[in-house]
């Protein structure tokens, strides 16, 4: 197979992303409600469907890691996208109980090995900063968010069946763009990393903080998207407050992200997510005292602004620590601790609130990301001497 490029092109890439979380953003806010509202099963039984479709999204993670590093990055990526496409084609058409939950799961693993060859895609561009490389990919990431998030509101009231073709078009032209824009020649980049020999001891004790402090990251964020839309209807705001709360967090990150990447692009990655990590953490304090819906919008600005800091760093610094070794490796154990966060998250959450309180369940996990994040930060600051 002849490969026609050195690299892949930045807008494909950004494209490719874009369409990947789309498709990914209709279907995570249209599960627990479909389910539960039209198939009639309980929220535990969704519960756990969201928890198989995060753990295989895990393991696609890794394959995907393992894959482009070992077999065929191009291939890898067909691949994963094949994957996800089929089970949303089938989807259309077969979207009872349990044929569903079965099929949502083999979405979770297809996306799962697109994320992982997408992040480590990016790692292979050397035309272009890696750190603006990583915001483009952070950017798609959030615009297909409000995109998807936008979309399935409004398409739902017009039965689900075209809320899944709406989603298989994104995935078609994932698949396209991946068969087109994807074949490039890595192998010589790949093959020079190898050589190299192993990751350093410091520097792999570096990326194992980074994905512990990702996991508490993506634990806590997932409660944004599960417990804390209980918690406010309670409070007695109504859910399309709450729904606001995430489309103004989207916007937000299009609009001022591309100002965050000016004001902080002259500064170390270790300075930038340690700032942007600690406002994340710090919101959550925020939530023990807030019962008003002008509350909630003061918190959600602050951790939007965190995430906008911190967040797209992540990737970059672990591309940089991963030096001599298999990137896409190290790119997949960093996807691993996002899906780990995410199923591990709600549940958590509900076991918190069962046995404690909410007050309880944010400054645990407050708590948690701002231990994780001093822990990283001692790595580094040994591996600087």
């Amino acid at each position: 197979m002849i490969a026609t490029r050195k690299e892949v092109r930045l807008p494909s890439l950004f494209i490719a992303n874009l369409m990947l979380n789309t498709g990914a953003a209709f279907m995570w806010p249209l599960t627990t409600v479909y389910m539960n509202k039209m198939l009639g099963e309980s929220l535990t039984t969704a519960g756990a469907v969201l928890l198989v479709m995060s753990l295989m999204m895990m393991v696609g993670n890794y394959i995907g890691g393992v894959l482009f590093d070992r077999w065929s990055p191009y291939l890898t990526g067909i691949l994963g996208a094949g994957i996800s496409l089929v089970g949303m084609i089938l989807l259309i058409f077969f979207h009872g109980w349990p044929i569903f939950a079965i099929l949502l799961v083999i979405v979770g693993f297809g996306d799962g090995i697109s994320l992982t060859v997408g992040n480590s895609f990016a790692a292979t561009i050397k035309s272009t900063s890696i750190r603006k490389v990583f915001n483009l990919m952070y950017i798609a990431l959030n615009v297909g968010v409000v995109i998807g998030t936008l979309l399935v509101g409004y398409l739902l009231d017009y039965g689900v069946t075209l809320v899944f073709a709406v989603t298989t078009l994104c995935y078609i032209l994932l698949f396209v763009l991946m068969l087109t824009e994807f074949k490039v020649d890595v192998n010589s980049t790949k093959s020079e990393r190898q050589e190299n020999g192993q990751v350093p001891k410091l520097n792999l004790q570096a990326i194992w903080w980074i994905c512990i402090m990702v996991f508490t990251i993506y634990a806590s964020y997932s409660l944004w998207e599960s417990v804390l839309s209980v918690h406010m209807t309670n409070l007695h705001i109504q859910f399309k407050d709450y729904s606001f709360l995430w489309t103004m967090n989207g916007f937000l990150i299009v609009f001022g992200q591309p100002l965050m990447n000016r004001l902080f692009s002259g500064h170390r990655l270790a300075t930038q997510v340690g700032l942007g990590v600690s406002i994340f953490a710090l919101s959550f304090f925020g939530l023990i005292f807030a019962s008003q819906y002008s509350a909630f919008v003061i918190i959600m600005i602050v951790l939007t602004i965190g995430e906008m800091i911190g967040f797209p760093g992540l990737p970059a610094w672990i591309d940089g620590l991963a030096e001599n070794g298999s990137k896409g490796k190290y790119q997949g154990m960093y996807n691993v601790a996002i899906s780990l966060g995410r199923a591990i998250g709600p549940l958590f959450g509900g076991l918190m609130i069962d046995y404690f309180s909410y007050q309880a369940l944010f400054l645990c996990v407050g708590l948690a990301m701002l231990l994780s994040l001093g822990c990283v930060l001692v790595s580094h600051r040994r591996l600087s001497k």
